[in-house]
């Protein structure tokens, strides 16, 4: 195992930042109050049990929530200092900024080439010369290109699906990102497809922000620099009865929350006591 930085967040700048973010889907609060610093070029893993508001969170980062009609954010994110809920920002240049791996891999029916020129072209790229590097560019990011340099008009479909998540992480980079979200990237994935994912993602993190959810503990320890742990409680709602919403327990050094925990339900977690 890769000895950690105790203070990996030294000398490096806030990314993102997040001034008590709420989250509501029609009347049900997801999450509630949620502030943190997410910090350049590190691996930050969002954790903690099922429904707790993980994906939620990430998808707060690059607005997806805006494509759920009864969503509603209150508070405000910001990445390097500019609000991301601002009212002049454009969606699409935000999540060109800030991409997106989903947990099953989304490859699109076309071919490798294809599928890594698509963002490019949406963007305005349209010189031959200057897609073809980007192919070769991602490819090789993601340890692909010697393997399929020579496949790259064939079906992505035809992939593995380690090579296909893989293929997807090439896919975002191919637009010049600056933050990437990773939701639970690698649960679909064999063993092996998950090792090359995390090894990948230590190496993006030099070049890029990143920020996963992940339910496994061993990964969270393996890969991130921080964590942060939500965990859901219950409230009264203005009728009196329970409500339930995702909160921030915990948000330290992946080293200090799995040696050292301030908090008992993050103990109670991170071992296996629930959740």
């Amino acid at each position: 195992m890769v000895q950690k930085n105790e203070n990996p967040i030294e000398g490096k700048a806030v990314k993102i930042k997040t001034d008590k973010i709420n989250l509501f889907y029609a009347k049900s609060h997801c999450l509630d109050n949620i502030t943190m610093d997410i910090y350049e070029r590190t691996v930050t893993a969002i954790i903690g049990p099922s429904g707790c508001g993980k994906t939620s969170l990430l998808r707060v980062f690059n607005r997806m929530n805006d494509l759920i009609p009864i969503a509603r954010v209150e508070g405000q994110a910001y990445i390097d200092g500019t609000p991301i809920y601002g009212k002049d920002v454009y969606d699409v240049d935000l999540r060109k900024k800030i991409g997106q791996v989903f947990q099953k891999p989304n490859i699109f029916p076309q071919t490798i080439r294809e599928n890594l020129t698509i963002g490019p072209r949406s963007h305005g790229v349209e010189n031959k010369a200057v897609l073809e590097e980007t192919v070769e560019r991602c490819l090789n990011k993601v340890d692909l290109w010697n393997d399929l340099k020579d496949k790259l008009d064939t079906p992505a479909q035809s992939l593995t699906a380690g090579e296909q998540q893989r293929l997807c992480i090439a896919r975002t980079i191919s637009v010049n990102p600056e933050v990437i979200l990773m939701d639970e990237s690698c649960s679909a994935l064999d063993p092996k497809s998950t090792m090359k994912i995390e090894e990948l993602m230590t190496e993006l993190a030099k070049t890029y922000t990143i920020i996963i959810v992940t339910h496994s503990m061993e990964q969270a320890r393996r890969v991130s620099d921080m964590s942060a742990f939500l965990m859901v409680d219950s409230m009264e709602d203005d009728a009196g009865g329970e409500m339930k919403s995702g909160k921030l327990v915990e948000y330290s050094t992946t080293v200090e929350m799995f040696s050292n925990p301030k908090e008992k339900r993050t103990e109670d977690y991170i071992t296996g006591r629930y959740g």
